[in-house]
């Protein structure tokens, strides 16, 4: 006689989301970076929490030998892209976003200290002109002034912090576990306002900056991305699924 099928022998799949907080272009290219296998698993809630939008602000370049971007979204902002003027960059994104739209795109570091410390050594032609938000860290103009090569600033786009909507606040609600990735500190300190503290909440964080924002939060988990790029967190992110869906294996994010 064949035995009878027992009842709940097999645990129900834990309901986990992928919380995605950028804006929708950068969350559509991160979550493309994952597994299919990984994404079958996860419900992915898009909840931007800033837009970033360009200033109808005219940038001349007469005077400058080169221009510094910090993010891609600098240079989609930026517009033009004279032939001639190097654009010296952080991170792997931004600098091909700045070849793609024309620059003569230069790698220097994945942060903005790796930056400084390359222009400081290389010495490149002066004076340069930071692209940058109206929102920024480090002072990157100021500390290559002060290290003898002549830097100038200019605010040509805003970022505008978002809150989601009701309903994605209900969703994230609804999950037994939620994967966070956050990207900068100012992003991360808005979210740690939001009132989602809890302990279903796994945390990944771009950088100790970033992971310094989150502390006082209720959640399950934090980490800190090994190396502060989108290729790491995306990295982290299929981890940390394959932990909380008790799936086994699964290929590296490409």
């Amino acid at each position: 006689m064949p035995d009878a099928p027992v009842s709940g022998s097999r645990s129900k799949m834990p309901k986990v989301a992928l919380l995605m907080t950028r804006p929708q272009e950068g969350s559509l290219r991160f979550v493309a970076q994952l597994p299919a296998e990984i994404l079958g698993q996860l419900e992915v809630i898009h909840a931007p929490l800033m837009q970033v939008t360009p200033l109808a602000t005219a940038v001349d370049l007469t005077d400058y030998q080169g221009v510094i971007f910090t993010s891609a979204n600098g240079v989609a902002a930026a517009r033009s892209a004279p032939a001639a003027l190097p654009a010296f960059c952080v991170g792997q994104r931004t600098t091909q976003a700045a070849e793609q739209a024309g620059w003569q795109a230069r790698y220097c570091g994945a942060s903005a200290a790796e930056l400084i410390a390359h222009l400081s050594k290389a010495r490149p032609a002066i004076p340069l002109l930071h692209l940058h938000g109206r929102h920024t860290r480090g002072d990157i103009a100021q500390q290559l002034t002060s290290a003898g090569l002549p830097c100038e600033g200019q605010v040509i786009y805003d970022q505008q912090l978002l809150s989601p909507s009701e309903q994605a606040k209900q969703r994230i609600l609804a999950q037994d576990a939620v994967i966070a990735p956050l990207f900068s500190p100012r992003t991360a300190r808005h979210f740690a306002c939001l009132g989602l503290d809890q302990v279903n909440l796994s945390l990944i964080a771009l950088s100790q900056a970033v992971a310094a924002e989150l502390k006082g939060l209720n959640y399950k988990d934090l980490q800190v991305s090994r190396t502060p790029d989108a290729s790491s967190m995306a990295v982290m992110v299929r981890d940390a699924a394959v932990r909380l869906t008790h799936l086994e294996g699964g290929n590296p994010a490409q």
